[in-house]
């Protein structure tokens, strides 16, 4: 998320980010699903702002999560973002559209060396500042990450009743739902079809943008959340 904070500085809000279970240096929680992983964040959020407003924004998985809490929290929270979302839970239920490259350079792959499969796997733009973003801001979670306990959510990746199922009023805060054209991990399908539960939700769906569509598209996403910034912003009674 570290990306988007030359767009956010200078706008006034105040930013806590909220590390998942698997990330380096946390102890081992023994979390084992994906429910357990949305109550933990549920309890933290408690526990830093009480009953203070704020806004909530997730990518991936984290995505997922952030619908969670933007539901369970409703009357606190200004505003939900998603980028490149869990929308789907099962991999193989999900609308995906074909794995493609929309611009390829051998002379990056190789310039990638040791990163250069974890790079390959996810990037749809292959360029240098591709690159250097996915090095900087996406590698350090990949190795740091306890496969222990994501392979324990992994086994249950589901949230026990979806957001929107569980809390079927229309969701009325300023919202954000941004897809990579490209992505073919989570996709755009299932994201649109949430569409008039987000009434007030801007839809995105980048082209030349895959899973880490924040990196291979951070001008045009950074507008986007400036924009959604605005709109919570405005709505703040």
């Amino acid at each position: 998320m570290l990306p988007l904070e030359d767009a956010i500085d200078g706008s006034g809000w105040q930013r806590i980010y909220l590390d998942l279970p698997w990330a380096a240096g946390n102890a081992d929680t023994h979390v084992s699903s994906a429910s357990h992983v949305a109550e933990g964040v549920l309890d933290d959020i408690r526990e830093c702002l009480g009953d203070r407003p704020f806004a909530v924004i997730g990518n991936s998985f984290g995505g997922m999560i952030a619908r969670h809490v933007a539901h369970v929290l409703r009357d606190q929270v200004l505003g939900l973002a998603i980028l490149a979302g869990v929308y789907e839970p099962t991999h193989q239920a999900r609308s995906l559209p074909p794995r493609r490259v929309v611009r390829e350079d051998p002379s990056v792959l190789a310039l990638a060396g040791t990163v250069r499969d974890d790079y390959e796997e996810m990037t749809v733009v292959q360029s240098e500042a591709t690159l250097e973003a996915f090095t900087r801001y996406a590698l350090p979670g990949l190795l740091g990450a306890n496969q222990t306990i994501l392979e324990r959510v992994a086994a249950e990746y589901a949230l026990s009743v979806e957001p929107e199922v569980a809390h079927p009023a229309p969701f009325e805060a300023p919202s954000l739902h941004l897809f990579g054209r490209q992505d073919h991990v989570t996709g755009y399908e299932d994201g649109l079809k949430l569409r008039n539960h987000y009434v007030r939700g801007t839809y995105a769906v980048l082209d030349a943008a895959g899973h880490n569509a924040h990196l291979e598209r951070p001008d045009l996403t950074a507008a986007l959340v400036k924009d959604w910034l605005v709109r919570t912003g405005s709505s703040i009674r």
